[in-house]
């Protein structure tokens, strides 16, 4: 029935295209998501900056050295604070996509989906740690990055 296979064909293309579609929208949507999260906590840092500036401005006006001290301590503090955010966040986001569908999985379902309708599949594809990078390429990193080093040496030379 070849009228019946294009149509199902046909359908299951545009359900793909859908499925990308919606796919692309998620991954937009999720940006915004970031996006303003990450406003809103540069506005609670941005309120709480402030407060510590006002406190900073009194104990310089005053002269009161402890309360100075406090206030710096203070400060200090929400900065120790912002990066274990930033570093948490960027252990999430790492950590993210090492939670994907073990590889092994994914290859025994293909070979299964391959041996129930009689096809051929080669679902052993390379991995990126199996390759060994050539001896010569790695002499040309240790140059470059010795270049690298003469030429920083010498801009700290001059400045």
């Amino acid at each position: 029935n070849m009228d019946g296979a294009r149509i199902y064909a046909e359908n299951a293309i545009r359900k793909r295209t859908e499925h990308m579609n919606y796919l692309r929208l998620a991954s937009r949507l999720d940006a915004v998501v970031a996006r303003l999260d990450t406003q809103a906590k540069m506005q609670v840092i941005g309120k709480s900056m402030a407060n510590i500036v006002k406190s900073l401005d009194s104990a310089l006006a005053t002269g009161n050295l402890q309360k100075m001290s406090e206030t710096m301590d203070n400060f200090e503090r929400q900065f120790v604070n912002m990066e274990v955010q930033a570093e948490f966040m960027e252990g999430a986001m790492a950590g993210s996509t090492s939670l994907s569908t073990p590889e092994t999985e994914v290859n025994s379902l293909m070979q299964q989906v391959a041996d129930d309708y009689g096809l051929e599949v080669s679902v052993g594809l390379p991995q990126a740690a199996a390759h060994a990078i050539p001896a010569a390429k790695e002499k040309e990193k240790a140059v470059d990055e010795d270049d690298l080093s003469r030429r920083l040496a010498e801009l700290k030379a001059r400045g």
